[in-house]
């Protein structure tokens, strides 16, 4: 009987758990819905603090709740979202200034460039900006070098070294453990499978390493040598023998302007801000007047839309999310596009290294069918490789940044086995088939010279349909395209010079073409794609329960959580892929 009572105890108290939980989620929605701007207040003689140590993503996403749909979100926390803001600003009488506050940037590096394009801009409506930190990095550096004032705690650090980048090659644990990949690849630079074949890194990929860093590297020299009027090759010099490293070296070298604590700092901020001493400064973070600046761009009336579709992530075969690129939700938005009257042109703004060559060239389709009807305009982020640029391959015409790392046009097919392993433990696999090629592939077996031919054969062709679709999107010969493809990475600059792109620039160029194109000079913005969210991934969302991903990674720490999702994502890219030969963590 007691028994009896605590099962129907146990069940009592989890059906009352849930309910809370429900009711929670409710009340949360309820809040969540209101109009966020009710409670942003943009007071007379304002700084905007444009402090971004949250990740920043091109898109910040229109995620819908199937079930509950007052959880449905519109975020306005992306990059555009940001540049939009800062423009506002320009025009806001209420907003006097921008300051850098110890900002710790999570952006990429044309992320950033394009954050930093906004803020020049900004400069031209004389109003101020001024950058202050205990710690620069060498990504906050760049972006803070356009201020009119840059100070430094006076025990501050800046990191000003040059561009690395670090890779981990795994051919000696596959060997010892057991688990191993079996790789064939086509393009002597396409080298994204290179750590399960190689200990070290092969010349023709330290070539292209090298020459990205250094194109990257050239292009921060050159914009960071106008802001401060110190010349390319001096820069090189104080990176060199690290002539910036503390706050008397890096005003020495005229890397900065004041050094102050920050109560120093902000009593100047007081002063251009005709402010008494100790007297509040009234500050609005970019987050809260990006939120405020989007309300007031929706006022703008139009009948004519740009939609503007984000592919951000790797390319995988499905629906997608916010973190991959899928033909399900891509498509879906062309076609959405293509059969709205009030749509004149499409800009797909493309963050890609790639992926998935099936969902690749099913989503080349759509642009193709888009195309016929509506100019389709292409813009570049941080990345547009391989996958990203086979789709990028078909638009009217293409726009990428000078630090847009793009090309890649190679393929390479990869599956896991773990004969080793098996063998170590003694276990044994026996197949049983009613013709010779019924067992496709086994992760017990080593690859057979049939099954090798097969997926070469699969390889050559995809990589012939790849080129041939890139000739023919860029109007050149087959012949012509593979001189500069072989798995071969390019920076924007460099893609400009080969022809994979048509003009260097950001969204904003993107768009005038589109409207030129369009023959359309007022229009509105139109964003995709819309995701969809289930109630599992509500409950993580909300911290009701914790998610595998959560539990890993305060076990493991953020770094080997980290190796460990790069080692788990590589092991799982089945069938043949278009992807980016190395990571772009640039240090």
């Amino acid at each position: 009987m007691n028994f009896i009572k605590r099962v129907l105890s146990t069940v009592t108290g989890i059906f009352v758990f849930l309910f809370i939980c429900f009711a929670l989620l409710i009340v949360i929605g309820l809040l969540a819905g209101s109009s966020a701007d009710d409670n942003i207040i943009v007071k007379n003689n304002s700084v905007l603090n444009l402090k971004l140590d949250f990740p920043i993503k091109d898109y910040a996403g229109k995620t819908v709740f199937k079930q509950y749909s007052f959880l449905n979100e519109d975020r306005k926390d992306g990059l555009f979202n940001i540049i939009d803001a800062i423009k506002y600003a320009a025009t806001d009488d209420k907003i006097k200034g921008i300051t850098i506050d110890n900002n710790f940037i999570q952006a990429g590096i044309s992320q950033t460039k394009a954050i930093r394009d906004a803020l020049l801009e900004f400069k031209k409506s004389d109003k101020f900006i001024v950058a202050y930190a205990d710690i620069y990095t060498q990504k906050d550096y760049y972006l803070s070098s356009v201020a009119d004032t840059i100070y430094m705690n006076p025990a501050g650090m800046m990191e000003f070294n040059g561009l690395s980048t670090e890779h981990l090659y795994f051919k000696d644990f596959q060997e010892k453990s057991g688990i191993k990949m079996e790789v064939i690849r086509l393009g002597k630079y396409k080298s994204a499978v290179e750590p399960f074949l190689e200990n070290e890194m092969s010349a023709n990929n330290r070539e292209q390493i090298e020459g990205y860093l250094n194109g990257i590297w050239s292009e921060l020299k050159k914009e960071i040598s106008v802001s401060r009027n110190i010349s390319a090759e001096r820069l090189n010099t104080i990176a060199d023998s690290l002539l910036s490293r503390t706050a008397p070296l890096a005003i020495a070298s005229k890397m900065i302007d004041k050094i102050a604590y920050y109560d120093e700092f902000q009593n100047g901020l007081r002063h251009a801000l005709d402010l008494e001493a100790l007297k509040k400064i009234n500050s609005i973070s970019i987050k809260d007047y990006a939120i405020h600046t989007a309300n007031k761009i929706k006022t703008k009336t139009s009948s004519n839309h740009i939609a503007i579709i984000y592919a951000e992530g790797e390319i995988i075969y499905g629906e997608g999310d916010e973190k991959y690129v899928g033909q399900g939700a891509v498509n879906r938005s062309l076609k959405k596009a293509r059969e709205d009257d009030k749509v004149k042109a499409v800009v797909i703004r493309v963050n890609s290294p790639g992926g998935n060559a099936l969902a690749s060239e099913l989503i080349w389709r759509e642009i193709e069918l888009t195309k016929k009807v509506k100019p389709v305009i292409v813009s570049m982020g941080d990345v547009a490789a391989s996958g990203g640029y086979y789709i990028a391959s078909n638009a009217d015409k293409i726009i990428a940044e000078p630090t847009t790392i793009t090309g890649s046009i190679g393929v390479f097919g990869m599956l896991p086995n773990v004969k080793g392993l098996a063998d170590k433990w003694g276990i044994n696999a026996e197949q049983v088939s009613t013709n010779k090629n019924a067992v496709v592939y086994s992760l017990f077996e080593p690859m057979s010279d049939t099954q090798e031919a097969f997926i070469k054969e699969s390889i050559n062709n995809i990589y012939e349909l790849f080129t041939n679709r890139v000739a023919e999107g860029r109007n050149m010969t087959q012949d012509d395209v593979k001189a500069i493809a072989q798995g071969r990475v390019w920076t924007g600059v460099d893609a400009l010079d080969n022809g994979l792109v048509d003009e260097l620039g950001g969204l904003e160029v993107a768009l005038k073409h589109a409207a030129d194109m369009a023959q359309i000079e007022d229009y509105k913005i139109k964003e995709f794609p819309v995701f969809e969210k289930d109630l599992d991934k509500i409950l993580q969302s909300f911290g009701l329960a914790k998610t595998k991903e959560t539990i890993l990674k305060e076990e493991l720490g953020e770094a080997n959580y980290k190796i460990m999702q790069d080692i788990k994502a590589m092991s799982q890219r089945k069938g043949i892929q278009l992807l980016l030969p190395f990571s772009t963590d640039i240090k």
